[in-house]
């Protein structure tokens, strides 16, 4: 069993009944997010890069809860140094944890802190969980490498930017849906903010129309899915 939450813009909540991960933890500072930071008690935090919106809440959670940040290997030294427990990793490479197994996978984007720190390559997600594999993408813009991802792993979930501006957008998300394949997409990094802006349900027909089925979360929503 697979618990998902959809708090706002990229960030979820991932639970299997014994596990609590967060991808991307941005509360403080987010417009949308409806679910309250003190709510969450996550015992893992994934991290898909260090921009402010992604990084977000991480240092402070993983303080308060003890909890392991997993990221790429600079922004791993990055949290351990700033306090936090760590699991460095990088991308292509996997590993077993409690929750099951993750792999970071390649993105085009970027990774520096708020103060232009870099933090080593920016990266999307495949986890294992709860009988469930998602491939969260994180901020990237479409590349034909995730066919192959699609290929090699059968995708269960997909979640996928459509804002635009600084990740794919509505059209880009689609192709990216034909090629990974997957089971179900969610869209995510849109509304959040006025550049960003762009129609969910648009996306939801687009999707449709070329045969795979979509989700739209609303904020603070759950889905719970089986194995």
């Amino acid at each position: 069993m697979l618990k998902l939450t959809y708090v706002s813009h990229s960030t979820f909540i991932l639970e299997d009944g014994q596990n609590t991960l967060i991808i991307d933890p941005f509360f403080t500072g987010n417009p949308t997010a409806t679910i309250s930071i003190d709510s969450v008690k996550p015992n893992f935090i994934v991290l898909t890069h260090a921009h402010g919106d992604h990084l977000g809440d991480a240092l402070s959670l993983a303080k308060k809860h003890d909890a392991l940040i997993i990221a790429v290997n600079e922004l791993a030294n990055y949290c351990a140094a700033n306090g936090c427990k760590a699991h460095n990793m990088h991308i292509g490479g996997a590993y077993n944890f409690p929750f099951g197994r993750l792999k970071f996978t390649i993105a085009h984007h970027g990774s520096s802190t708020n103060d232009g720190q870099y933090m080593g390559e920016p990266a999307g997600v495949l986890i294992n969980m709860g009988g469930n594999l998602v491939y969260h993408t994180g901020d990237t813009g479409l590349f034909y490498d995730m066919k192959l991802i699609g290929e090699l792993n059968p995708i269960d979930i997909l979640l996928a930017p459509i804002g635009d501006n600084f990740t794919m957008g509505i059209d880009d998300a689609v192709q990216a849906t034909k090629f990974v394949d997957p089971k179900l997409v969610i869209p995510m990094h849109y509304n959040t903010f006025p550049v960003i802006e762009a129609d969910p349900n648009e996306f939801k027909s687009k999707v449709e129309k070329i045969g795979k089925k979509c989700v739209v979360m609303q904020y603070g929503e759950t889905i719970v899915f089986d194995e």
